[in-house]
């Protein structure tokens, strides 16, 4: 029989991925939208504040969301992120990119945290099951 996660680990896991998540987007999104205000292409804008928001949520989930026994965050643990990260930034930049071509600037703004919760949410099973596992 495998072994199945005790429901308060992960409702203790969904509640702090949450909270990091929610500093990481707000980070992120204002680096973006600070950025492709002052006119840069909504691409790199995107990416730059993807990477402004990765550097806390890489070492707070690390170190409160997904910490226990099972844990760590290394070297290991940090080229999986950056799979991780490269694949859910070029989903999120694909996506603000057709948005900001096909309604303009605004609505990528608007939409760009429905896109980055979207992949967030993957973002929290790779990182429970893989990112930072030993």
């Amino acid at each position: 029989m495998r072994n199945r996660p005790d429901r308060s680990t992960l409702a203790r896991q969904g509640g702090r991925y949450v909270v990091v998540g929610g500093v990481q987007l707000l980070v992120d999104w204002a680096v973006f939208v600070a950025l492709s205000a002052a006119g840069i292409l909504v691409e790199p804008a995107n990416i730059f504040g993807r990477i402004s928001g990765a550097a806390i949520g890489f070492w707070g989930n690390g170190r409160f969301t997904f910490a226990s026994a099972d844990t760590a965050v290394g070297r290991r643990q940090f080229a999986r992120f950056v799979i991780m990260w490269l694949t859910t930034t070029a989903i999120s930049t694909w996506a603000v990119g057709h948005i900001d071509d096909a309604v303009g600037l605004r609505w990528a703004w608007l939409a760009k945290p429905a896109i980055d919760m979207t992949v967030a949410a993957i973002g929290f099973v790779l990182s429970r099951h893989w990112v930072y596992r030993r």
